[in-house]
C-alpha cells in the first residue's frame, strides 16, 4: 500500500473521521427525502452565509454529475470546452462531459496542470464560423490533478482574460478543500 498522495479522484481516500461521525449522527430515525429535510436546509443556509443570499445549491450524486450538469448549463452542442490535458473532465470521467454536453473538449498541455491566458490563446479562434466549434468555457481544477494550486492572482488574471473573450469559467472543485486555507 502506497503512502503517496494522489489527486486523481477524491474517491481514492477514506472519509475524514469527522465526516463519518456526522453521517453516523444523521443515520437515525426517518426524514423526508429529496431536499426537504433539515440537513439540506442547514447546508443551504451555510452556503448562503458564506457566499451570499443569491447563492443557490444544487446537490448531486457525485463529481461527474456536478461537472456534466454545470457544463451542460453553460454550453450548447456547438461549443467547445478548454481544459488542461490532465483535467479530470478530460481524463477520468469516461467521456461523460462530451457525451452529455455535446461539446468538444480542447485539451492544453501544461507543465503543472494550471492553465494561463497564454496557454489557451491557441484555441481562441473560429468564433462565429459555423463550421468550427465555438470556444465557450475554460474549465480549471482547484487543486489541480498535478497537486498544484492556483493563487488568487492567477485566478483573477485567468478569469478576467476569459471573460474579456466573452467566455465563461468552470471550476471543478473536487479537491477544493485541499486548496482552502486551514
Amino acid at each position: 500500500m502506497s503512502n503517496k498522495r494522489g489527486f486523481a479522484s477524491d474517491n481514492n481516500s477514506g472519509v475524514h473521521p469527522r465526516l463519518l461521525q456526522a453521517l453516523q449522527l444523521a443515520n437515525t430515525g426517518h426524514t423526508i427525502g429529496y431536499g426537504d429535510d433539515e440537513y439540506t436546509s442547514a447546508a443551504e443556509s451555510l452556503i448562503k452565509q458564506h457566499f451570499g443570499e443569491k447563492a443557490h445549491s444544487f446537490f448531486v450524486y457525485n463529481g461527474t454529475a456536478a461537472n456534466v450538469l454545470s457544463l451542460k448549463a453553460l454550453t450548447n452542442s456547438f461549443n467547445s470546452i478548454i481544459c488542461a490535458e490532465t483535467a479530470h473532465i478530460n481524463v477520468y470521467e469516461c467521456g461523460a462531459p462530451e457525451k452529455f454536453t455535446g461539446s468538444k473538449m480542447l485539451s492544453v498541455a501544461t507543465n503543472d496542470g494550471k492553465l494561463t491566458p497564454a496557454l489557451i490563446k491557441k484555441h481562441l479562434h473560429g468564433f462565429g464560423f459555423e463550421h468550427h466549434s465555438q470556444p465557450k468555457v475554460v474549465s480549471i481544477t482547484q487543486t489541480t490533478e498535478m497537486g498544484t494550486v492556483y493563487t488568487l492572482q492567477e485566478l483573477k488574471e485567468l478569469t478576467d482574460f476569459v471573460h474579456k473573450q466573452g467566455m465563461l469559467v468552470h471550476m471543478d472543485g473536487a479537491r477544493l478543500s485541499n486548496a482552502a486555507p486551514i
